[in-house]
């Protein structure tokens, strides 16, 4: 498939038949999805992690479906190739089933997203194939999921003893039944992690659960050193971009202050005799 050939959900399904490895990343505006959009990327999740990373919250529980259809919007003008999945933010499908249909479809009509993802295992199922039903596609999210960090007691490794183990294989092929696309498995062990990727015939895209996932996704961000609050043990960083722009917006204040910006080569001028009439009338000196 070319860069230039716009990616749909049945190409996602082929890439894990091929074993092709899929590439997500997650974006929260324009320039960055364009970006995105220009290297290539498989998916591109508009995640609510925007709460912490670019709304500065302390969680991803405040964040609002508005903001979530606002980020959508940016994104989805930026990335035409990647197919755009965007996260339902908390209490926006914990609801009936007919305000659910309407929140997602907000993401799609007026966010522009192709499909949206839910956090949550089988209790979530009356959920999703409600949704389907209705024609949105929907990715399924098991693991360590943030909606559901104050039940968790904080952001924990999920599935360490035998019965939660046991719980995510059964909850990502229940999830796989209802008609889920593809599942992010967060924060899980990686034994666990390869045996659902075996087990399911959709791709698992993984973020904290090792390498036998069919696909990888990071909070861009993170990777690129924007963010600097929490740096989980999955993260591997690709740059230091938080350290970059702050030493050019320091350099930008001591040029400011000092009087060497603007500079006469980044000024505008009247012409010479403007100026001159300006001189005889106001008698401008400068």
């Amino acid at each position: 498939m070319s860069k230039e050939e716009k990616i749909t959900i049945p190409d996602i399904l082929k890439k894990k038949k091929r074993k092709e490895r899929i590439v997500m990343l997650t974006a929260y505006d324009y320039p960055l999805a364009r970006i995105l959009d220009e290297v290539g990327v498989d998916i591109i999740l508009v995640g609510d992690s925007l709460g912490m990373v670019v709304l500065g919250y302390e969680d991803t529980l405040r964040v609002t479906l508005d903001d979530m259809v606002r980020h959508t919007a940016a994104v989805s003008r930026g990335a035409k190739r990647p197919l755009i999945v965007a996260d339902m933010p908390y209490l926006s499908f914990h609801i009936t089933e007919e305000e659910t249909i309407r929140n997602a479809g907000r993401l799609i009509v007026e966010g522009g997203a192709e499909a949206v993802k839910i956090e949550g295992g089988r209790k979530r199922l009356p959920m999703i194939r409600r949704l389907i039903d209705a024609e949105i596609p929907v990715m399924g999210h098991l693991g360590l999921t943030p909606q559901s960090v104050n039940v968790f007691g904080g952001y924990r490794v999920q599935g360490k003893e035998l019965s939660r183990a046991e719980e995510l294989i059964s909850d990502a092929e229940a999830l796989q039944e209802a008609g889920v696309f593809s599942i992010v498995l967060e924060g899980v062990p990686v034994e666990i992690a390869e045996i659902i990727s075996e087990r399911l015939t959709i791709p698992t895209i993984g973020i904290g659960a090792g390498a036998g996932c069919d696909g990888q996704v990071l909070v861009s961000y993170d990777l690129l050193g924007f963010y600097q609050d929490i740096v989980p043990k999955f993260v591997r960083r690709y740059a230091d971009i938080y350290s970059v722009v702050r030493e050019a917006l320091s350099r930008f204040a001591s040029d400011v202050r000092e009087g060497s910006f603007p500079d006469d080569s980044e000024s505008y001028h009247l012409p010479e005799k403007v100026k001159e009439r300006l001189r005889e009338r106001f008698g401008v000196k400068r």
